[in-house]
């Protein structure tokens, strides 16, 4: 309740803050539930007697004007009961409340990434809830990048008996969740993870971004078409599920391209020096350099290449789409590659608009994370409203499994049926600290 020191008056040394509801009746703070529902209506507002006098009901011609003014807003008040579920009908209109669960990860080592996903998501929300069919009553936990956090976090959500949980951030949680939410049958919708065998968990698990199979083969595809390299070396992470998983796949599209890895080096999550590995690279003197880590450390590894005169094209996974990654390696991040889902170069009405409406709103552009948690939302309510439930766990996995060219802001995007999207993807390079996309079929 707001306004709590402005409530303390000589009368609640013996009886507590005093109010009156409809009828005159004088009540303390203690009250009934619904009392003190009524008090919350009032946000803090209504204190009316101070010292005996008021304890005397002996007032002066002020509180008594003070008091008609209160006691006929509580009898408005009234009339909707006060009670939780019309209080909640009376703030959303006729909309239906869906119980969302929101996994994230906005402090910790992947913190960019995170925040970047909840301003997305914030953006979203505000839209859906904006519509009036649906509300969105959104709890986030922040589980830093954690497993430990990411379970403990989950298995509140399933306690509070979310309808649908967004998240979480990375791959590694999303593996030790999942089996929790396909339990309990929660469909849980990842933003941005992307490593394989995630969804062969259960039937409640999906994601709304493209895995690393099909992310990466299409990178490799399209930059050895482009650049003609016959020979590279691999630096990734091998302490990382997603990581481990982006390297596997690009080892297999490279063989599949007929490309030679002349060298392949390792690294550990949130190292900071690379020298050793990229001096061997550099001495091996390969066409291109591949690297599938995050932005941190792909940011310091392109900036050592540059520094020891490395100037081979680098292509990234998904974990190198991020602005965080430009502004970590600066000039040193140019003649990167990467394939996205998310372009704001694509010619979509949706794309624009959202583009538009998040930079109203934050005042810098979106990247790949917050686009991805932005479509997270809109795709939760359609599929809500297509399931004509916001309540049915069961009824939403299954209008989600049936998703149809749906419009949405990186793209139009199909369910195959595995949990994974069907949706066009654009090479991108980073010329001038920026994403540009390139036509390259």
């Amino acid at each position: 309740m707001q306004g709590g020191t402005a409530m303390n008056s000589p009368l609640s040394d013996s009886f507590g803050r005093g109010f009156i509801l409809p009828g005159g009746r004088v009540i303390n703070q203690g009250g009934t539930a619904q009392e003190r529902l009524c008090m919350d209506v009032f946000h803090g507002g209504v204190f009316l007697f101070s010292g005996k006098e008021g304890m005397d009901m002996k007032w002066n011609k002020t509180m008594r004007q003070v008091a008609v003014i209160v006691m006929v807003a509580a009898a408005a008040a009234s009339l909707t009961g006060c009670g939780t579920e019309k209080k909640t009908s009376a703030v959303m209109g006729d909309a239906k409340v869906a119980k969302v669960g929101f996994l994230n990860g906005v402090t910790g080592g992947v913190a960019a990434y995170g925040i970047a996903e909840k301003e997305g998501f914030d953006l979203a929300v505000e839209e859906v809830n904006r519509g009036g069919k649906i509300h969105f009553d959104v709890e986030m936990a922040d589980t830093k990048g954690n497993i430990q956090q990411a379970v403990s976090a989950a298995q509140k959500m399933i306690s509070d008996k979310k309808v649908i949980v967004i998240g979480p951030l990375i791959s590694g949680e999303y593996k030790a969740v999942g089996p929790l939410f396909q339990k309990a049958k929660i469909p849980l919708l990842g933003a941005a993870t992307t490593a394989e065998g995630l969804m062969e968990i259960g039937d409640y698990m999906f994601r709304n971004c493209v895995p690393e199979s099909k992310n990466i083969p299409q990178t490799v595809a399209k930059t050895h078409k482009l650049l003609g390299y016959k020979r590279v070396a691999v630096l990734y992470s091998n302490n990382n599920e997603h990581q481990v998983s982006a390297y596997k796949i690009f080892k297999k599209s490279l063989d599949a391209e007929g490309v030679e890895i002349v060298l392949t080096e390792t690294f550990a999550d949130k190292d900071t020096d690379f020298s050793a590995q990229l001096t061997k690279i550099h001495n091996v003197k390969p066409d291109a350099v591949i690297v599938a880590g995050y932005y941190q450390e792909g940011g310091l590894i392109l900036k050592k290449m540059r520094e020891m005169g490395m100037d081979q094209p680098v292509l990234g996974d998904n974990g190198f789409v991020s602005p965080e990654l430009v502004k970590i390696a600066g000039k040193a991040a140019d003649n990167v590659y990467v394939s996205s889902m998310w372009s704001p170069d694509r010619d979509s009405e949706t794309t624009r608009e959202f583009v538009k409406n998040f930079r109203a709103k934050y005042n810098h552009d979106p990247d790949n994370f917050a686009a991805c948690a932005y479509v997270s939302v809109k795709l939760a309510a359609k599929a809500m409203e297509n399931a004509g439930t916001t309540t049915d766990s069961t009824k939403l996995r299954d209008a989600l499994a049936k998703v149809q060219n749906f419009e949405s802001a990186v793209g139009s995007m199909t369910f195959n049926g595995s949990g994974d999207p069907e949706v066009d993807l654009v090479l991108l390079k980073v010329e001038n600290g920026k994403y540009t996309a390139l036509n390259v079929k």
